[in-house]
């Protein structure tokens, strides 16, 4: 059985996670394949995740903050500079997901760092879970990811993962938070290029025997493997597509409600791949006409608070005379978005 190991130099999330769908359906799965790399500052979720449920999309935004969606299942995560990311990729027939957890574990061994496996997909230190894992299987291969905190920024992690309670409710997976440690406490001199160099050691040590052995090379990935890759660079564009991260949300209702001097509103929204796709009002409001408006303009456009608030924006100038309670509702309705 033949070894790859490759290794990205770019740390842009879209490009990572194209890259990982790459080696899933394209790469040949005649061999054992170890893909490491890190993100800058990401929020990724799971496939079947709402993003407005597990993080703050405003504040991401607002701090340049991606926010990518991963094709396997599992909850969301903060990847910053400070993590380090692996993927093993092997024939279906030769699958052994033990084995991918011993080579992380063998790695950390030889940086002084006693890990072990934790339920069906995490590994601690301790009490402290250091690593996460998610899984995706098909006919002729199985594709293994998982993540190591080494260095990673424990306050954002907690910003962007403790979302605003909006009354969602969501028909997704929503993620369980657990304790958890950097690596760094453990071996105050392991960074991501140590802890790679681990990684690939201690993965071609469990494959010794193979054809390649320890003289496996490393083959480095860059932005200009998007030209090569035709087939990558077609993964990059739907890993970056709006539709693809927002769109891809599982049906859900947003239900709010509020006071304004003239009437109560108690919005119902019914959104289905981020798109609002059913409204209902009730409100005391004298002006039957503003009530309509509201269903007819906010039925079929995103979720997404930058369009409605210019939608609302555009009502509000055609119904000059209704601008102060659209204007209104638009500050609201976009204030309880921005969770």
């Amino acid at each position: 059985m033949k070894l790859r190991i490759l290794k990205s130099a770019v740390t842009n999330p879209w490009f990572n996670l194209a890259t990982e769908d790459w080696i899933f359906n394209t790469l040949n799965p005649d061999s054992h394949t170890l893909f490491l790399w890190r993100n800058s500052e990401t929020v990724v979720i799971g496939r079947s995740q709402n993003p407005w449920v597990e993080c703050k999309i405003d504040k991401m935004e607002a701090d340049e903050v991606f926010l990518a969606r991963r094709q396997s299942g599992g909850g969301a995560v903060f990847h910053d500079l400070g993590n380090t990311n692996f993927t093993f990729l092997s024939p279906k027939d030769d699958y052994d997901q033990a084995a991918n957890f011993t080579i992380i574990i063998n790695a950390l061994k030889k940086l002084g760092i006693d890990a072990d496996l934790s339920g069906r997909n995490d590994m601690q230190v301790g009490d402290k879970k250091i690593s996460g894992s998610a899984f995706k299987h098909a006919a002729d291969r199985s594709f293994h990811h998982g993540t190591l905190l080494v260095n990673a920024n424990m306050q954002k992690l907690g910003d962007y993962l403790n979302p605003h309670p909006l009354k969602l409710k969501a028909k997704g997976i929503k993620s369980v938070r657990a304790r958890v440690a950097n690596l760094i406490e453990f071996n105050e001199n392991i960074n991501h290029e140590i802890l790679s160099d681990a990684i690939i050691e201690a993965f071609c040590e469990y494959y010794r025997d193979t054809e390649y052995g320890d003289t496996t090379p490393v083959e480095e990935l860059d932005e200009a493997s998007l030209a090569k890759q035709p087939t990558l660079n077609k993964y990059y564009q739907q890993m970056a597509d709006w539709d693809w991260r927002f769109g891809k949300t599982p049906e859900f209702s947003h239900h709010i409600e509020t006071r304004f001097d003239w009437g109560i509103i108690d919005l119902h929204l019914d959104v289905k791949q981020a798109v609002i796709r059913d409204v209902v009002i009730f409100s005391d409001a004298l002006n039957v006409e503003l009530i309509d408006l509201l269903k007819e303009t906010l039925t079929g456009i995103k979720y997404n608070r930058h369009e409605v608030k210019a939608t609302l924006a555009e009502l509000s100038k055609a119904h000059p005379e209704l601008a102060v309670q659209i204007d209104d509702v638009s500050m609201w309705l976009v204030s309880e978005m921005e969770g």
